[in-house]
């Protein structure tokens, strides 16, 4: 018989924290044990383990990376809505849009990557602003925007882009008009043409290598390096430089600052820096 309530030991915790930092940077201090606790809890009884070890050495073990990608969705915060931090919209929509489709209008691409993306209400944000801007010459462009997360779960969520009604009223109307369909009182599905601006892939940011054989417009990495430590943002930060066009530029979340002697981007206003 499973114990009920099983604890952790410090040694456990320990090597599961040294485990996830060394695989996916995230910093789980001692503060987080109980979170933790508290979300494998049902999984380690459902699956009869008799003690965290036994399930620490179950993951490390486990060659189809199943358990891991389970292990992440369980410990991943995946919390996110429409609009949030609107400020950053409003300066896209403002002032970048306008800079690169002036820059671009020769190749008529922009690169745009939401690192991060949880259950796609960024990018899918962004996809919006973006059809909005370009309004019937949108066509001519491509504007296809790089979304991706770690968490498998949230992927496929992101992916149906099925939100409840509720969630859309941070929208303008004319939004919920024209990039949703009402599938019933409860919740609403974004049209196909805003869904298929967005290509949502798996991809762990501690990758030391970025996969992508051109750079980036813009990146959106919104709180998500909250879960870093110093060493492991700065050298983050250092690729989303060396990933990113001259003029290009990387949004932060509020909660966020670069430290300005370490990095190579220029403070444009608060979680805004640009590559000049």
């Amino acid at each position: 018989m499973v114990n009920a309530m099983l604890s952790i030991t410090d040694k456990e915790f320990y090597k599961l924290a040294d485990f996830i930092k060394a695989n996916y940077g995230i910093n789980l201090s001692e503060k987080k044990k109980a979170l933790v606790v508290g979300r494998l809890q049902n999984l380690l009884i459902e699956k009869n383990f008799r003690s965290f070890s036994q399930y620490i050495d179950y993951v490390m073990g486990d060659k189809t990376g199943d358990a891991l990608k389970t292990l992440v969705d369980k410990i991943t915060t995946n919390h996110t809505y429409f609009m949030r931090e609107p400020e950053h919209f409003h300066f896209f929509k403002t002032t970048v849009l306008p800079y690169l489709s002036e820059h671009a209008k020769n190749t008529r691409d922009l690169r745009i990557w939401s690192a991060g993306c949880s259950s796609g209400e960024e990018p899918y944000t962004l996809a919006m602003i973006i059809a909005d801007y370009f309004g019937n010459e949108k066509v001519l462009w491509d504007t296809k925007i790089l979304a991706t997360d770690i968490s498998v779960k949230v992927l496929e969520e992101a992916k149906k882009g099925v939100y409840s009604n509720e969630s859309l009223q941070s929208l303008p109307a004319d939004w919920r008009n024209r990039y949703f369909q009402r599938i019933n009182d409860e919740k609403s599905v974004i049209a196909d043409r805003i869904k298929n601006e967005v290509i949502f892939r798996i991809f762990n940011l501690m990758n030391t290598s970025l996969p992508f054989k051109k750079k980036f417009h813009v990146i959106f990495c919104r709180n998500v390096m909250i879960y870093f430590d110093a060493a492991t943002k700065r050298d983050l930060v250092n690729r989303f430089y060396e990933h990113t066009e001259q003029g290009g530029y990387l949004f932060i979340g509020h909660s966020e600052s670069l430290n300005r002697e370490e990095t190579k981007y220029k403070y444009i206003m608060p979680a805004v820096y640009r590559k000049e």
